[in-house]
């Protein structure tokens, strides 16, 4: 495992303290698809952005399913735990510690994001989820106490179902996060609205951070 392992982007955070985003793509996207998100989110924060290395027809994702919303879990546990050894060889290459990095993530990209936390929760910081689902539960569960963590699902999203999203926040609560919930007004897309309400999210509580953090 090495940088080499994923096609990426990475852009210095604009000053030592500011925190680093893992953008996560989308199913079809890539490495450049969330970069102009991250000042939206969070001006002056770096960027580390992989592109998934599954192909489905042709689209990148970073892992496989076998149907919709019904993912391959022994390639979902493989693709997480290979998504954080190359997290943590950035980390070592870029100088990112791994309580500065916030995974931002989208649909495939929010579930393999979430999937990080359930089972490599060293890896990141905290997250902030754009319209996932539970990617699988693990025995046992981990221990996150107080990891940030923003879920933002549209309440008309057809993928995602109401029920989908808050078994998701129930399960990260459980295994100690601060889960913030927000419902949107729409479907699966990403919003200007989820924007507004990351950003919000970031300023209260990715800062201020204590210092040699």
């Amino acid at each position: 495992m090495s940088l080499r392992s994923f096609e990426h982007v990475f852009q210095p955070a604009a000053s030592p303290g500011a925190p680093v985003l893992l953008l996560l793509h989308g199913t079809g996207g890539n490495e450049h698809d969330l970069v102009p998100l991250a000042p939206m989110i969070v001006p002056g924060a770096g960027v580390l952005s992989p592109r998934g290395k599954v192909l489905e027809n042709g689209m990148p994702r970073f892992f496989r399913r076998l149907s919709e919303g019904v993912f391959d879990l022994e390639d979902l546990r493989f693709r997480t735990h290979e998504l954080a050894d190359f997290i943590g060889h950035a980390g070592v290459e870029y100088g990112v510690k791994a309580e500065r990095l916030i995974a931002v993530g989208f649909s495939n990209g929010a579930n393999i994001a979430a999937s990080l936390l359930l089972l490599r929760p060293d890896a990141i910081g905290g997250a902030v989820l754009f319209r996932a689902m539970v990617p699988l539960v693990p025995e046992p569960r981990p221990d996150i106490p107080g990891t940030p963590v923003l879920l933002s699902n549209g309440r008309l999203d057809p993928l995602v179902s109401e029920r989908e999203t808050e078994r998701l926040a129930g399960l990260l609560s459980e295994c100690g996060a601060s889960v913030t919930l927000a419902w949107q007004p729409a479907g699966h897309q990403l919003t200007q609205n989820d924007v507004q309400q990351a950003r919000d999210w970031a300023q209260r509580v990715l800062e201020p951070r204590p210092r040699g953090i």
